[in-house]
């Protein structure tokens, strides 16, 4: 259990967290349409005459939206349910042409599974399983826009019909934190999966946020639902002020009100938006126009051997390559990194030194340059060569350096700079010898003091032979030298 706490008045309260994460499904079609799905298009152009409701018009379902799901489920460790069934979802609102939903509420898609999150990234064994409920199939609605005229509201129905996957967690996250990791984690196995872009930005991925509180081990207490929140720090931010809310009505006398909100993220608060429904507010029924879905194992089989390697499975190899539990989390958060990181180990990069550059240098100057993996001016196999002349003793790690800002630069691969501009390091004794000599005659009153006990001036000593060097010498070489020449 969390030790986030929020501090009443009368004592310590809990946080009680779940999520409802609307993805929507990669595919080129709708889900019971062959209406385009593609982002930014004109509105009202993506719009065929099912999205539109017209008289007489059948839904469809789209098989690769029911494959992505169920591969989606398979990531998540889930129950795939061999049967399940379509309902419609009635109410009426000006974005929903059909004055229903299809959507799924008895029989579900994909059942129970979980997901697992480090609550600290550093430490692998601060893992802890928020389950899965259910992952059902629904059509997406239209989009109101009260933007374009003074005095009436537009609807656009490129969204209508567009494929969701609902995954509805359980009630296992006690904080903000655990939430932000739940998220963040679901965002990547969708993105591994391939099942859901998750451009939260876009609106591809979006979450409802239940939240309750109660005092420590105590009964579940009212929840509220906050709709449609679309970045992780949001989401994080919703809980903490909800749970905040709640606790100062609650000590005030008051009753907190089953309902659902949305949230302000200029002002940081969420606001009544309406009373919570319940299920028989809907009045669901089974849809009349669609038969059950029913999978057989030829299906099953095909959707589990498309899925890749996941993230959990590609950090554990990481780490059993010599990588560092924190440098294999962060290598495989986001599936084009683990991608990149694994072109630059198939191109020869030894995996703990390759591990150390990516997450220090690498992603130091592509944060400086505004850039993302996807368009590093440095390919895999060129950060590789560069890892190569460090390994076998051509580049020091600061002449690295130097290399490596020309490469971003330039576009060059490192050898042709080391070659073209001298930056090779030398391990020629007699030629570190010779300039040491130099450095110690001209700085003998200081070796009379390291000789006398002030050894912190060996450090003294390298800087200056390096810079004689124009830091082309072998580091190592220089502090054995010095060694044997100053005792």
């Amino acid at each position: 259990m969390s030790d986030y706490r929020i501090k009443g008045a009368t004592g310590d309260w809990e946080v009680v967290v779940g999520l409802e994460v609307h993805a929507q499904v990669v595919s080129d079609a709708k889900l019971f349409s062959g209406a385009a799905t593609a982002f930014g298009a004109e509105p009202n152009t993506q719009v065929s005459l099912v999205d539109a409701a017209m008289p007489g018009m059948l839904p469809v379902p789209n098989c690769e939206c029911i494959r992505q799901a169920v591969r989606t489920g398979m990531a998540l460790d889930a129950v795939i349910n061999r049967w399940s069934r379509f309902d419609r979802k009635n109410y009426f609102y000006a974005d929903l042409p059909q004055g229903y939903q299809i959507s799924q509420l008895y029989h579900p898609l994909v059942g129970p599974g979980e997901v697992e999150i480090l609550l600290d990234e550093k430490d692998e064994n601060s893992v802890k399983q928020i389950g899965i409920e259910r992952i059902h199939v629904e059509q997406d609605a239209g989009k109101l826009m009260h933007d374009q005229h003074p005095t009436m509201s537009y609807v656009d129905l490129n969204r209508s019909g567009v494929a969701l996957m609902e995954i509805v967690s359980r009630p296992d996250m006690s904080s903000p934190a655990e939430a932000g990791a739940y998220l963040r984690k679901l965002r990547a196995i969708l993105r591994y999966v391939g099942s859901c872009d998750g451009n939260m930005e876009e609106g591809s991925m979006r979450a409802d946020v239940n939240v309750s509180v109660r005092r420590p081990g105590g009964e579940l207490g009212t929840r509220t639902e906050t709709k449609n929140v679309n970045s992780v720090r949001f989401v994080m931010a919703v809980i903490e002020h909800e749970a905040r809310r709640q606790v100062d009505l609650i000590e005030e006398g008051g009753e907190v009100a089953q309902e659902t909100r949305l949230y302000d993220p200029d002002k940081n608060v969420t606001r009544t938006l309406r009373s919570k429904e319940d299920a028989h507010d809907y009045r669901y029924f089974p849809d009349p126009d669609l038969l059950p879905l029913e999978l057989d194992e030829a299906f099953i089989e095909e959707c589990r051997a498309s899925l890749p390697e996941l993230p959990d499975d590609k950090r554990k190899r990481f780490e059993g390559l010599g990588i560092t539990p924190y440098n294999a989390s962060v290598l495989t958060a986001e599936v084009e990194t683990a991608r990149w990181f694994d072109a630059l180990l198939d191109a020869g990069a030894e995996a703990r030194q390759a591990a150390n550059w990516v997450v220090a240098e690498l992603f130091g100057a592509l944060n400086r340059l505004g850039k993302t993996i996807v368009d590093a001016p440095v390919s895999p196999q060129q950060a590789a060569e560069l890892l190569g002349l460090v390994a076998d003793g051509t580049l020091s790690g600061s002449l690295a350096k130097q290399v490596f800002e020309i490469m971003l630069d330039t576009g060059d691969d490192a050898g042709k700079i080391v070659d073209e501009r001298g930056l090779k390091q030398t391990s020629d004794t007699g030629e570190i010898d010779a300039k040491i000599d130099e450095i110690l005659a001209a700085n003998a009153d200081k070796v009379e003091q390291y000789k006398a006990g002030k050894e912190a001036l060996f450090g003294f000593f390298v800087g200056q032979t390096m810079k004689a060097m124009a830091g082309k010498a072998n580091p190592q070489m220089v502090n054995e030298r010095l060694r044997a020449k100053l005792n």
